[in-house]
């Protein structure tokens, strides 16, 4: 991708006049276990939606800044978590979209962090209703465990090797399925259910584990925005 297909390297001559969509990465800031960064929801967003405008290459079609905080409230027990929270969001993302769409002319989210989805889906069903063609696209992995395991190690191994700590801190957490360990986490965040902060197991996460992973969703995220179609909660099928 060429620095003129990213929003940030544009003037505002690039852009006037022309029928633009917009690639938004949406992440978080929050614990990923004693191994993953605290960015490793932004920092998937925004490889993801930088390579789908890559893979387009379209000129009409350039990436922004990201977003870089979300609603992260489960993960407040671990230090380095900043959650803005749903309320904040929501109103974020509208006035975000309120204001990017009065130049382009479609708004694409790409989010990389599943807390941030009811309050999204909101958000772009509120834009829409407004007339705005604003849709959305989760970043999500195929089979993938909960949280800081096998999959999101994989998937940074591969776009950010040099931030993902030595094996000896790529330790286990709770496996349970995530649907038994709801009512726990409810009333006490991800930190009453795992000491770590994993749900799931990181040991054998490998980088080209990791490339089959992002491949897969940036292929449907290419095909996605090519084809446009738009379901009744905002996402990109």
């Amino acid at each position: 991708m060429t620095d003129r297909a990213a929003l940030g390297h544009c003037s505002w001559p690039d852009l006037d006049g022309r029928p633009m969509t917009l690639v938004v990465p949406l992440g978080a800031v929050e614990q990923h276990g004693p191994h993953l960064p605290l960015d490793t929801d932004t920092r998937i967003a925004a490889a993801v939606a930088e390579q789908i405008c890559t893979r387009l290459d379209d000129a009409s079609v350039i990436v922004a800044p990201p977003l870089a905080y979300g609603a992260s409230g489960e993960h407040e027990g671990f230090a380095g978590t900043v959650s803005i929270g749903h309320e904040a969001l929501l109103a974020l993302l509208v006035e975000y979209g309120r204001s990017a769409c009065r130049w382009a002319a479609r708004l694409l989210f790409v989010n990389g962090h599943g807390g941030n989805a009811l309050t999204l889906r909101s958000a772009v069903s509120r834009l829409r209703y407004e007339g705005r063609d604003v849709a959305w696209f989760p970043c999500a992995f195929a089979d993938a465990d909960a949280h800081a395991g096998y999959t999101e190690t994989s998937v940074l191994l591969h776009i950010s090797p040099e931030l993902v700590a030595e094996s000896e801190r790529r330790v286990p957490g709770n496996c349970t399925p995530v649907a038994a360990l709801l009512e726990p986490m409810r009333a006490g965040g991800v930190a009453a259910v795992s000491a770590t902060g994993v749900l799931g197991d990181p040991r054998a996460a490998t980088a080209a584990a990791g490339a089959g992973l992002f491949d897969a969703v940036v292929d449907g995220g290419v095909a996605a925005v090519a084809a446009w179609d738009v379901d009744e909660n905002g996402r990109l099928g």
